[in-house]
């Protein structure tokens, strides 16, 4: 490999600005972050005009975009299609999310992310299997019909991606926190969500080894005084939580409430994407139903919520302007946690050093540019 480096724009190198800075790249990651005016005259350098370098978006909820759903299309072929969407909009890495199914159609789908991770297909990580373990009484927009109980089959097909992560979203109250154990114990790491957990359900589950919660806020128990539910549980029990800032799924003031009470370290942008991102049909079917983009959101026809029609640059300026927080936190929160949330924190989520060459080019107003995976422009 050759090395090369980029300069011309700020650097969020390790939780800081750098002005006046190059970010030094060999073999697919960050070799040196130095002063531009180092540079030796012969190495080759990508000179920017401005902007900002931030580390490359990470997102562990994503459905679809391309005007592919996973569930439609769990091949190869339809990876790619979403990967190159998503892309676009500064995601370096993410895990292909297949909504509730049979286990026909996961076993579809996990050989699917397999096949794209051997291909090299740039920025797939794993794979977010959110369901059918899950409680009909919030199934949001999934098929109730297709839910069904934990047993040691489904343990064995959620446990068999052989290469990447495996997350998986389920409802507490609606397996065994032994069968979360075994889940863990396989490397799998687990989230609560569509749930009518209780807290003592969500203390039980975290005891077996539950470590996050899907879309805070969404399709689960609420805090009340006397019965702080699973949002109780996720703010109070330590919980790496994804949130989805597209001013729909949550309002600004809870979103807020959500950063004081968490934090950049324990909460992670989502988008819950799909087909419509970095598409532009008005609509398109789950299942039997039509979905349609109606202002920015994307609804059944009941007005039910169906994922969403964010991107992950879009999820950092509203993270900015709702929650009234720093692009430093919106980062952290874009990259660093959910990579350390899936076990990736060595590697990924972070300008330094050492780590992956993963890279978003904004502008000044925090649209994106540029995209570098493995140190290769996209």
């Amino acid at each position: 490999m050759t090395e090369t480096a980029i300069r011309g724009a700020r650097i969020l190198a390790d939780g800081q600005w750098l002005d006046d800075h190059a970010l030094v790249m060999d073999g697919g990651r960050i070799t040196a972050i130095v002063d531009a005016a180092s540079l030796p005259a012969t190495l080759p350098v990508e000179t920017l005009t401005s902007g900002l370098l931030l580390p490359g978006f990470i997102d562990t909820q994503v459905n679809g975009g391309g005007g592919v759903l996973f569930n439609d299309q769990p091949t190869l072929e339809g990876i790619t299609v979403i990967a190159a969407a998503h892309r676009a909009f500064g995601t370096t890495a993410f895990l292909p999310t297949l909504i509730s199914d049979d286990l026909d159609v996961i076993a579809r789908a996990i050989a699917a992310v397999d096949a794209a991770i051997l291909a090299g297909v740039p920025g797939v990580v794993g794979i977010h299997v959110e369901g059918p373990f899950l409680n009909p009484a919030k199934h949001g927009i999934h098929d109730a019909n297709k839910f069904r109980a934990m047993d040691s089959e489904a343990i064995d097909l959620l446990t068999s991606l052989r290469h990447g992560k495996t997350l998986v979203t389920l409802a507490p109250e609606c397996t065994d926190p032994a069968m979360i154990a075994a889940l863990i114990a396989r490397g799998v790491t687990v989230a609560a969500g569509h749930s009518l957990a209780s807290y003592e359900d969500m203390q039980r589950a975290v005891a077996g080894g539950l470590s996050g919660v899907t879309h805070l806020f969404n399709a689960m128990t609420q805090l009340e005084s006397r019965d702080p539910g699973l949002v109780g549980a996720a703010i109070d029990l330590g919980l790496t939580c994804g949130i989805i800032v597209d001013g729909y799924h949550v309002h600004p003031a809870a979103l807020r409430a959500a950063f004081r009470a968490k934090g950049a370290d324990e909460l992670m942008l989502v988008t819950d994407a799909m087909p419509s991102v970095g598409h532009d049909a008005a609509g398109f079917a789950l299942g039997d139903i039509w979905i349609s983009r109606q202002s920015g959101a994307l609804r059944g026809p009941d007005g039910t919520l169906a994922g969403s029609d964010l991107d992950m640059a879009r999820a950092l300026r509203n993270a900015v302007s709702m929650m009234n927080i720093d692009l430093i936190s919106a980062s952290k929160m874009a990259s660093t946690t959910p990579a350390g949330f899936i076990g990736l924190g060595t590697d990924y989520g972070c300008l330094a050093p050492g780590r992956r060459a993963d890279i978003v080019h904004l502008d000044d107003a925090l649209l994106p540019l540029a995209t570098w995976i493995a140190g290769e422009r996209m």
